[in-house]
């Protein structure tokens, strides 16, 4: 067997495999955040300044919000974020695509 295929071998079998080696994926996804009707235009501006966040429309207390990020759990993350803004009663994943 060949030097690198040893090292790669050896690298899995002791859990040291980075996740460097994979693909990178890139994820376009939109959100609906459900806000107090009074409180929506100052949520939607703590929104906008999240990192990869765009607030596409505001009515009625619902925020429409699309998320762009380098992985799955970045998305997770800032949902969560919203979430628990105050002034935010849910913040719910629509839709995600994936680029690789």
């Amino acid at each position: 067997m060949g030097q690198h295929f040893d090292s790669e071998r050896r690298r899995f079998i002791t859990g040291n495999l980075t996740t460097a080696r994979l693909p990178a994926e890139h994820h376009i996804s939109s959100a609906v955040v459900l806000a107090f009707p009074t409180r929506s235009k100052e949520v939607a501006e703590r929104l906008g300044a999240l990192p990869g966040v765009e607030v596409h429309r505001i009515e009625n207390g619902k925020i429409v919000v699309v998320i762009e990020a380098e992985g799955a759990g970045t998305i997770g993350e800032r949902l969560t974020e919203m979430a628990l803004m105050d002034g935010v009663l849910a913040a719910n994943l629509v839709f995600d695509h994936i680029d690789s």
